[in-house]
């Protein structure tokens, strides 16, 4: 490759980066964009951020106020675009305030996924509320129908990098899942749970005010609060 050639590609290469990062200021979007008005209902103050993941059924899908939407997340309700869907309790998705959803995370919906406020996804995270069957042995499982089950995740949780919450669980208030995990079931309020299928690994005693086990010392200091406007001045910033 001659000097010419190698200088031409390290400018095109820097004019890439430097037209994507761009794209990724002034991509993000708000409650009142075009985009947030596929939804059923955006929040306002809420930001999605550039690119966005391919979103599906968004008339079933209503976000609160204040919440960070990385790039690539997926919002998603139904099998199809046009499936005739009746959630029973009028969305498939609803995701509460304050939250913060990490990159590439796939929030996957058909009957219920009611997620709280002040919750935070690492990336990667996947949450569904209905898989396909396997029971029959002679039919491809992609062909058959789908089993589902409501999903709850309470105020306050953190779902480390690359967790997946399947169909039925129902996590607490201020539940920590750690990175990897595979969570079904119940899951109570303050706790930490690991591992494929996830357990409970630490759980605060309401009695004694104590973690049991308990925490290394130095744990537990509180996060400053947030000044009012926080979030909006986030998204202001970041569409300079």
């Amino acid at each position: 490759m001659g000097a010419i050639e190698r200088w031409t590609r390290r400018r095109l290469s820097d004019s890439l980066v430097s037209a994507w990062e761009w794209a990724g200021r002034v991509g993000v979007t708000g409650a009142d964009s075009a985009y947030a008005s596929r939804f059923q209902q955006v929040g306002e103050g809420t930001a999605f951020g550039f690119p966005p993941g391919t979103s599906m059924g968004e008339r079933w899908i209503r976000i609160g106020a204040n919440n960070l939407i990385g790039p690539g997340v997926v919002l998603s309700a139904g099998m199809w675009p046009d499936e005739p869907l009746v959630p029973p309790r009028g969305w498939a998705l609803r995701i509460g305030d304050g939250c913060s959803i990490g990159s590439d995370t796939a929030l996957v919906s058909r009957i219920g996924i009611d997620i709280g406020d002040d919750v935070t996804f690492a990336p990667r995270v996947y949450v569904t509320d209905h898989n396909h069957e396997f029971a029959e042995p002679d039919v491809p499982i992609a062909h058959q129908w789908v089993v589902e089950d409501p999903v709850t995740i309470g105020s306050g949780c953190w779902l480390g990098l690359g967790a997946v919450v399947l169909p039925g669980a129902n996590l607490g208030r201020h539940v920590a899942v750690a990175a990897g995990s595979v969570v079904r079931g119940d899951m109570p309020d303050h706790c930490v749970v690991a591992g494929a299928p996830a357990r409970v690994i630490r759980q605060w005693d309401a009695a004694t005010g104590l973690w049991d086990p308990p925490l290394a010392e130095g744990r537990g200091r509180a996060a400053p609060d947030l000044p009012p406007g926080w979030y909006e001045e986030v998204a202001a910033r970041r569409a300079e």
